[in-house]
C-alpha cells in the first residue's frame, strides 16, 4: 500500500474499549471534528455555545489543523483547541511522530478516492510535519490524545472517535458504508458490544447521520464531515454535532432522538470572507491545498442535506425533507 492508503498498526481500536465508564458527563457536547485550521470556525462555535441556555462542553475529536501552514496561526489556533477536552485524528497521529513511517497524511483512503486527492494530502502532511519538525511541546501534546472519549450526556452513552469503532482513520462511518447492505447488522452488533447510544465521528470530510434500530437499542452514528469548511451543495457553512437533552439556540440542519437526548448537524456560519482570504495568502494557486479544496470552499459540495441524513426524526430547514415525511 502507497503512503496515504495505509492504515498504521498504532491506529487500531479495540470496540471492547467502549465499555467502560464514562470519562465525564455533559449536559450539552459540541463535537468538533474537521475543524482544519480554520480559527474563524472555531470563533463561531465558541459564540454559539456562549448563546446556549446551559453549560456546554466542546469535545475536539481530530484533524484540528490542516490549512494553517503558517507557524504563528497554527501556535495561536492550538493554544485555544489546548483548553478542550481532545482525541487524535490521524493528521494529530502523524504529526507526533518523531521519525517517517511511510503513512504519508495517515488518511488511508479507500481506493474509490482519486490518487492525485491523495498525493496532495501527502504534500499537506509533510509541509505541517515540517513546520512543526522542531515544536516539541505540540508534538508532546498531540502524542498524548487518546483515540476515544466516552461522555454521558443525560441518558445515552456517546462515544467519540475520530474515524469509525475500529480505526482512528476508519471509513465505516462513512455515508456509502453506513449505507451498504450489512451495515445495520454490524451497527447493531457494535452497538450491544460496545453499549453506547451515540457514535460521533468525522475523518471522511462527508456529513452524514443515521440512526439503526438494533435489538439492544437505537444507535445513532453521527459523523459531522468538516467544521472548518463547507459540507454541502451551496452552502459554505461547517457542521458540528450537538447533543443535548432540549433544543438549542441554533436552529438544526437536521438530527435524531436517542434515549433522553437530541444529536443534532448545527451549521457553523464562520466568517468566510477572513478565512478565504487567509487561505489564499497561505495557500497560491498551484498549491496542492488550493488545488484539493478551494473549489469546495468557496462553492460547497455536490452533497445535499437530503442525501446526508434523510432518515432524520426532525428537520428543520430543509421542506424537501419535511415533505417525505
Amino acid at each position: 500500500m502507497k503512503p496515504g492508503r495505509i492504515c498504521p498498526t498504532d491506529y487500531h481500536i479495540d470496540p471492547e474499549v467502549f465499555r467502560r465508564d464514562p470519562d465525564f458527563v455533559a449536559e450539552t457536547l459540541y463535537v468538533i471534528g474537521g475543524l482544519y485550521g480554520n480559527a474563524f470556525a472555531l470563533d463561531a462555535i465558541e459564540a454559539m455555545a456562549a448563546t446556549e441556555p446551559g453549560p456546554v462542553t466542546i469535545v475536539v475529536n481530530g484533524d484540528a489543523h490542516w490549512f494553517d501552514a503558517e507557524l504563528h496561526t497554527f501556535r495561536s489556533l492550538d493554544a485555544r483547541l489546548a483548553r478542550y477536552p481532545a482525541i487524535c485524528g490521524n493528521v494529530e497521529l502523524e504529526l507526533a511522530r518523531t521519525a517517517d513511517i511511510g503513512a504519508g497524511c495517515g488518511c488511508a483512503y479507500p481506493e474509490t478516492v482519486d490518487d492525485g486527492v491523495v498525493g496532495r494530502s501527502n504534500a499537506i502532511l509533510a509541509i505541517l510535519a515540517g513546520m512543526i519538525s522542531g515544536e516539541w511541546d505540540i508534538k508532546a501534546r498531540f502524542a498524548a490524545l487518546p483515540k476515544t472519549l466516552i461522555v454521558q450526556v443525560g441518558s445515552a452513552k456517546v462515544a467519540i472517535v475520530h474515524g469509525d469503532a475500529w480505526s482512528v482513520a476508519g471509513w465505516r462511518f462513512a455515508r456509502e458504508a453506513l449505507d451498504a447492505p450489512g451495515a445495520s447488522a454490524e451497527i447493531s452488533l457494535l452497538r450491544r458490544k460496545t453499549e453506547a447510544d451515540v457514535f460521533a465521528s468525522t475523518h471522511t470530510c462527508e456529513a452524514v447521520m443515521r440512526r439503526f434500530s438494533t435489538t439492544s437499542g437505537a444507535a445513532v452514528i453521527a459523523n459531522n464531515g468538516a467544521a472548518g469548511m463547507s459540507n454541502f451543495e451551496g452552502d459554505r457553512r461547517g457542521v458540528i454535532t450537538r447533543i443535548g437533552r432540549s433544543p438549542g439556540p441554533v436552529q438544526a440542519l437536521s438530527g435524531a432522538h436517542v434515549k433522553s437526548v437530541r444529536v443534532e448537524a448545527i451549521p457553523v456560519a464562520f466568517d468566510h470572507a477572513a478565512f478565504l482570504s487567509q487561505f489564499d495568502a497561505t495557500w497560491q494557486d498551484g498549491s496542492p491545498a488550493a488545488i484539493s479544496y478551494r473549489n469546495r470552499i468557496v462553492n460547497g459540495t455536490d452533497i445535499c442535506v437530503e442525501t446526508a441524513i434523510p432518515n432524520a426524526e426532525f428537520n428543520v430547514t430543509s421542506a424537501k425533507l419535511n415533505a417525505r415525511r
